[in-house]
């Protein structure tokens, strides 16, 4: 059991799309479909209350274990760990939006954390957390947990993204990473991999060098808005 809780795992590496990764997205998947198909007890208060409350708590209780499970492997570094991923921080902000049912947030959190968060489960950065490693159950509770709070908010609020809502969403992302790409210089990390590929296969491989790949991601970053919005188009024509 021990060693499914160290930080230096002796698992097997993570491999992208093995059977365990791909039932863990399957799963997710399901529990997205159970959302629709559960639509009209969720637009019921009480229900509604309770779903959001016990979503917004599971994803604090994820960050805080995870943060504490470093702590206690005196493997927290501020070179790595700090919230400052777009697919960590938008855990923090789902569960803002969650308890403040913020439809501004909605607007942002749509794109970016939809975004964010769909790219880090088909793709995640593991290394050795493979399954059953705590690292690996809690990376796919928080971020399969923002993808479901998202969701939530278009099924039970009825909450719907606007074109306007993508492109501020764009500018603002921008914006951040610039303000990252300076702070990553300060304590010589790489956070939202500005500076460098990750170690580990990710979309990242199939966009060019350094620095060509940030022109790259913003491209796909732009397309896979597109794709997120294309529902909402396809209903407001």
């Amino acid at each position: 059991m021990q060693a499914y809780f160290q930080f230096h795992s002796k698992l097997q590496s993570f491999r992208l799309f093995s059977m365990e990764h791909l039932l863990t997205i399957g799963i997710i998947i399901i529990l997205c479909l159970l959302l629709f198909l559960m639509r009209n007890e969720l637009e019921k208060e009480g229900k509604r209350r309770l779903f959001r409350y016990s979503l917004a708590v599971l994803l604090v209780v994820s960050e805080a274990l995870d943060h504490l499970w470093l702590v206690g492997e005196n493997a927290w570094s501020i070179k790595r760990d700090l919230p400052l991923q777009l697919s960590d921080l938008v855990v923090i902000l789902a569960i803002v939006m969650l308890l403040a049912r913020s439809e501004k947030l909605f607007q942002f959190m749509y794109f970016a954390a939809l975004g964010s968060s769909i790219q880090a489960i088909l793709t995640p950065d593991l290394g050795k957390f493979s399954f059953p490693h705590f690292q690996y159950i809690e990376f796919f509770v928080s971020h399969g947990g923002v993808v479901l709070a998202c969701l939530f908010m278009v099924v039970a609020f009825h909450y719907w993204p606007t074109i306007r809502s993508m492109w501020v969403t764009i500018l603002i992302l921008n914006l951040y990473a610039a303000c990252v790409f300076f702070l990553n210089k300060l304590l010589g990390a790489n956070y939202l991999f500005i500076m460098k590929k990750p170690n580990s296969s990710s979309l990242l491989d199939y966009l060019g060098p350094w620095p060509w790949y940030l022109l790259s991601m913003e491209l796909v970053m732009i397309l896979s808005f597109y794709i997120l919005y294309l529902p909402f188009w396809n209903k407001r024509k």
